[in-house]
């Protein structure tokens, strides 16, 4: 990520935090519907990210063809997001995706809900070979996706969590499924202030093994955490941690994998 991308994307979330609140579902959806229109456009697209372009033009230009479409707030907040300087056209996209998620995730009534609905989708995608393959083809089309996508999922997720995944699908900027079902579980569990710790196990755990494991790693990286607890025999025993790019690996198959290779050396 570069620097003017950095700097983008903390100016475009201190955008929606001067809300105080005020954005709703009903703004994220709009934001997200928005980037996929933008991301439709090279043209559109290039207007915005073009550095020699000041904030006024574009603002204008994101009134004109937003204004009528969008909610109020979401036009203020593509405004505020257009109007910096990102690095890229993707950087772009995905800026204005971060903060449609973000009012999104501010919407939720439960915290943890959507993160954890996003968690589960993401498990029966992988755990059906037929599923995975019909959501990730280049080749199908995107609304057949959303289609199948409603099917699965209408009347039992929240509707934040439809919207995301829904989105998802018709954009998904050449990531995989379970790369765009984490990162955005991922950025809904830090608008509410938590980060995901994905703990996969020999067998399941206890809610005491989870509790005592979520207080632990909360004391290590100093705040709340979500815990995804995966099963996997191959491990042997043991756990295996994952929090962002940190990797805390104490599965005996691990173990027995170092020693061989000691022993090899």
């Amino acid at each position: 990520m570069g620097s003017a991308t950095r700097e983008a994307l903390a100016s475009s979330r201190a955008a929606l935090t001067a809300l105080g609140g005020t954005a709703d579902l009903a703004t994220g959806e709009s934001l997200l519907n928005a980037g996929r229109v933008i991301g439709e456009s090279s043209q559109l697209l290039s207007a915005l990210v073009d550095p020699a372009v000041d904030a006024a033009p574009k603002a204008t230009l994101v009134a004109k063809v937003f204004g009528p479409v969008v909610t109020s707030t979401a036009l203020d907040l593509l405004q505020a997001v257009t109007a910096a300087r990102w690095s890229s056209h993707t950087d772009l996209l995905a800026g204005i995706e971060d903060v449609g998620l973000r009012c999104v995730a501010s919407s939720a009534t439960a915290e943890g809900v959507v993160e954890a609905e996003l968690f589960s989708f993401g498990a029966t995608v992988s755990g059906n070979a037929e599923l995975e393959l019909a959501l990730a083809s280049k080749l199908g089309a995107a609304q057949a996706k959303v289609g199948l996508v409603d099917s699965i999922l209408t009347g039992k997720v929240t509707a934040q969590t439809l919207v995301i995944v829904r989105h998802l699908m018709q954009q998904p900027r050449g990531r995989r499924i379970g790369e765009l079902l984490g990162h955005a579980a991922a950025v809904v569990a830090d608008q509410s202030g938590t980060s995901i710790a994905t703990v996969t196990s020999a067998s399941p755990l206890t809610t005491t093994q989870l509790d005592r494991l979520r207080a632990n790693l909360s004391e290590r990286y100093g705040r709340k955490l979500t815990i995804n607890l995966v099963v996997d025999p191959s491990l042997v025993g043991g756990v295996r941690v994952q929090i962002g790019d940190d990797v805390i690996d104490g599965s005996i198959a691990t173990r027995l994998k170092d020693l061989r290779l000691q022993l090899a050396g």
